[in-house]
C-alpha cells in the first residue's frame, strides 16, 4: 500500500463513530509522519465530542506541524 492510501485510509478513519479508533488513526498518522494530515487533524480538534480525541489531535498537530517547519528549513 502506497503511503498516500495509507494516510487517506487514516484521515479517513478520524470520522468513525467510536473515539478508540480516531484516537488510534490520529497516532497512527503521527507514525508516518503526515504533515498532510494537518488540516484533518484541525478539524477534529474544533469539532469532535470527545475531549481526549481532541486534546490528542491537538497534540498531533503540533508534533506534525513543527515537523513541517523543520521540513520546509531542510528544503530551504
Amino acid at each position: 500500500m502506497s503511503m498516500k492510501r495509507m494516510v487517506d485510509y487514516h484521515i479517513s478513519r478520524l470520522k468513525d463513530k467510536r473515539a478508540d479508533i480516531r484516537l488510534d488513526a490520529i497516532q497512527e498518522l503521527l507514525l508516518l509522519d503526515a504533515t498532510e494530515a494537518l488540516n484533518a487533524l484541525e478539524e477534529v480538534y474544533h469539532h469532535d465530542a470527545d475531549e481526549e480525541v481532541r486534546r490528542a489531535a491537538k497534540n498531533a498537530g503540533k508534533k506534525l506541524f513543527t515537523l513541517q517547519l523543520l521540513e520546509r528549513d531542510q528544503d530551504g
